[in-house]
């Protein structure tokens, strides 16, 4: 069983910064591939950035040079740096821990790009 817990969402101006946390606790965290979901209003989740137990990192064509995907495994912490937000950035951000069929969320965290 892993909890997970995001944190370091907020409102933000266009091509501003945010940093999301997402940290585990409940089983052997770093053997998890873990990733960032995010879904806007009306739309269906998707995925954002992933990063395996191994350290690979995979990104959404939308986010791809903006946003980056890292783990800290002594601390059970996943991030995802945002820079150069946009208004469509705008959503709800989950992380998520997988480990064959095991797969666990968290309760998520409002991010919102506005002037």
């Amino acid at each position: 069983q892993v909890q997970l817990v995001e944190s370091g969402g907020g409102l933000v101006q266009p091509g501003g910064s945010l940093r999301l946390s997402c940290a585990a606790s409940g089983s052997i965290f770093s053997i998890y591939a873990t990733g960032w979901y995010r879904q806007a209003p009306g739309k269906q989740r998707e995925l954002v950035a992933g990063i395996t137990s191994g350290g690979e990192t995979k990104y959404a064509d939308s986010v791809r040079g903006r946003f980056t995907i890292s783990r800290d495994n002594a601390k059970n912490t996943v991030y995802l740096q945002m820079n150069s937000l946009k208004p469509e950035d705008t959503a709800v951000y989950y992380c998520d821990a997988e480990l064959g069929t095991l797969r666990y969320w968290g309760q998520g965290t409002q991010v919102s790009v506005s002037s």
